[in-house]
């Protein structure tokens, strides 16, 4: 039998985090330099507390042009109701979790911690990578 490729042989452990105080465009700037879609939001305390995703930083275009309503900390805009999955998940599952909530990118939690994420892109990669090896 196969061992299983599991989330945390493929998930990104250099992650972008931010904290909930960080400001809106100071935030937005991050995402921007570091080319991603989304970043974990950790307290100060080091736990995980939420997720500030584009779509989230698009909300600010749909609140209007007044600088009142498009200022603030990452927390009043952030997404806090959050699927994150286990590192010892294997990946079809992690695939298939992806299919069901449709998000881009999972955080990955240990024991409340982050650890890492894992985007749809890293599941794609290990699956093609690891298919060279089956005969």
């Amino acid at each position: 039998m196969n061992n299983l490729l599991t989330v945390r042989e493929v998930m990104d452990t250099d992650v972008p985090t931010l904290r909930p105080d960080t400001e809106i465009h100071d935030a937005i700037n991050l995402l921007l330099s570091k080319r991603v879609t989304g970043a974990p939001v950790i307290s100060k305390a080091g736990e995980f507390v939420g997720i500030l995703t584009e779509k989230d930083c698009l909300k600010l275009i749909a609140r209007g042009a007044e600088p009142q309503i498009t200022q603030g900390p990452v927390s009043k805009f952030m997404s806090t109701e959050v699927k994150t999955i286990n590192p010892d998940m294997d990946i079809y599952y992690a695939a298939g979790l992806f299919l069901q909530y449709d998000f881009r990118r999972f955080p990955v939690l240990e024991k409340g911690k982050l650890v890492g994420a894992i985007t749809r892109f890293d599941i794609l990669r290990a699956i093609e990578s690891n298919r060279a090896l089956v005969p």
